[in-house]
């Protein structure tokens, strides 16, 4: 098309030049009128030419940006900005616009594909596209190639502690530290939960490791504001495996970074760990545990746990019930229903290892603020709503009780979010300290307390009910109810007895008790005191 419009464009000139060179010899061939005629069109054709040539100028130069621009995005190049004035209205400015909604549209869809959404590092299935990628690369050109896995230490007690909103912050936090610290070359991206896989290319191991080991520091040292003024800090564990192309396989590399993770992990966290074949030479190239020392190791440590708990329950169980006694009752509740929604064995346990000490943080609460009949002013109500945070911090003293700490720190949480002492919502209150509430608000009602006297089991029942959904889990207020609205609960020999114990071995030598006042009605305190809650 471009020739035959070259050759149209070219007869009408040819003649012209020619008549222009030799004008005797095209007059020759035309008489007085017909020359005219041909005067007038080639003047028209001249004009059309030259008009054309000025639009086709005019075209090219105004909208040359607007052609590459298509041409890169067509070449795949995303991110493409015309530049248009939103205000332009001409042919120009409509165009620029629909490139740049094209552009727009197709980088939102491939970062939707390729990108995590929360952490904004690669996705899963884009780091293993690079990883094969990387692999074959590797072994094409006999290059180095290390892989790694990052995991976030105790990356659940984060979520148990502060809510998973708190986690997701936490896990932006640390992709964005990793990926900031990388080398050009170097990918990372979400692997799964809080798993992150490194992709180091050109590097062997040991390399891979010293910047690995950078990494860890680098977190370590970071502060990740989960609340205005509150910051928490979180450790990594890595393991890295690699080698030379040649015999580098995807799946071996895989297998072997994320053994070398665990295996950080199982040597105390906070480090990385370099894989490195078993010597089969080696007196014990392998220890698996076996089912018979598992079973064993897990008597042992629940006997340890055990331990633990009679000691800590000795020291408070002298204390009168509303200052932190640990309540045979609490406990059995919650170990019903526990079993009740089979939950395992360990769960049920450290569910009942916190029902036992949910209040033990009252230690550290004057016992005159405990003992006021009368309503709490706002300094003694800040005082009061202390002791969850004074228990977490007594229990993380305690190796063999940390697991009950969640549960302990929450367990003032109500689920609509007006708790305290982080305001938690829903389920982002783990399910121990829901199950702990009801028991203890129960507990607290069926109760004589200083500012309060106990009402009977039904009008207990009651008033869970009626707090159903704003104060505590409705479900597990349903099977409360299912339990035990037509017999009251009553407490579990077995648990009445470590609680029996406890006491014997603390009267040895009893702390000082206070007289205890008569139980009278308190008046509404500030803040929501204990008079403006059924909790305990």
């Amino acid at each position: 098309m471009r020739l035959l419009g070259s050759l149209g464009l070219l007869a009408p000139l040819s003649f012209l030049a020619v008549w222009l060179a030799m004008p005797a010899a095209i007059d020759s061939l035309f008489d007085e009128g017909s020359r005219s005629i041909v005067a007038a069109l080639v003047g028209g054709t001249m004009g059309v030419s030259l008009t054309a040539g000025i639009v086709f100028t005019y075209v090219r130069l105004r909208f040359r940006h607007v052609i590459q621009a298509a041409e890169r995005l067509a070449a795949g190049e995303l991110g493409i900005d015309v530049g248009s004035k939103p205000s332009s209205r001409g042919l120009e400015g409509r165009l620029g616009r629909a490139i740049d909604a094209i552009s727009v549209s197709l980088t939102e869809t491939t970062d939707a594909a390729t990108i995590d959404k929360l952490t904004g590092v690669s996705n899963r299935q884009t780091l293993l596209a690079e990883l094969f990628a990387e692999v074959e690369r590797a072994n094409r050109y006999e290059r180095a190639l290390s892989v790694a896995f990052v995991d976030i230490d105790h990356f659940k007690n984060v979520n148990d502690t502060y809510g998973h909103a708190a986690g997701d912050i936490v896990l932006r936090g640390v992709a964005q530290t990793i990926h900031a610290n990388l080398r050009a070359s170097d990918q990372v991206g979400r692997y799964g939960g809080e798993e992150f896989m490194l992709l180091l290319t050109e590097t062997g191991v040991e390399e891979g490791a010293n910047l690995t080991e950078k990494l860890r520091i680098l977190v370590a040292r970071q502060q990740f504001e989960i609340a205005p003024g509150q910051t928490v800090g979180v450790t990594i564990s890595i393991g890295i495996a690699g080698g030379k192309g040649g015999v580098l396989r995807t799946d071996t590399l895989v297998r072997d970074a994320d053994a070398a993770m665990y295996s950080a992990k199982a040597l105390g966290r906070n480090q990385t760990y370099i894989f490195a074949e078993p010597d089969e030479d080696a007196r014990v190239p392998r220890a698996p545990i076996s089912p018979a020392g598992r079973l064993l190791a897990m008597q042992v440590g629940r006997a340890a746990r055990d331990a633990a708990t009679a000691s800590l329950t000795a020291f408070i169980s002298p204390l009168p019930h509303y200052r932190g006694q640990p309540s045979a009752l609490i406990a059995s509740i919650v170990v019903a229903m526990a079993q009740n929604l089979d939950l395992p064995e360990a769960e049920v346990d450290r569910i009942r290892t916190a029902a036992l000490l949910h209040d033990v943080g009252k230690v550290a609460v004057p016992s005159e603020i405990l003992d006021k009949p009368a309503a709490l002013s706002s300094a003694e109500w800040r005082t009061v709503v202390q002791h969850p945070r004074i228990g977490q911090v007594i229990l993380e003293q305690a190796a063999a009780l940390k697991e009950a700490v969640p549960i302990i720190l929450h367990h003032h949480e109500r689920y609509s979010g007006h708790g305290y002492p982080f305001g938690l919502r829903g389920n982002d209150i783990p399910l121990g300290a829901r199950i702990v509430s009801i028991a203890d608000a129960y507990d607290a009602m069926t109760n004589d307390r200083p500012y309060k006297r106990a009402m009977s089991h039904n009008a207990a029942i009651q008033e869970l009910r009626r707090h159903a959904g704003t104060q505590f889990d409705p479900e597990l207020v349903n099977l409360f109810c299912d339990l035990f609205a037509s017999v009251a609960p009553v407490p579990d020999p077995a648990i009445l007895a470590m609680t029996s114990g406890a006491v014997a071995m603390a009267a040895v030598h009893p702390p000082a008790r206070r007289r205890r006042r008569r139980p009278t009605d308190r008046a509404t305190g500030e803040g929501g005191s204990k008079a403006s809650s059924v909790a305990g």
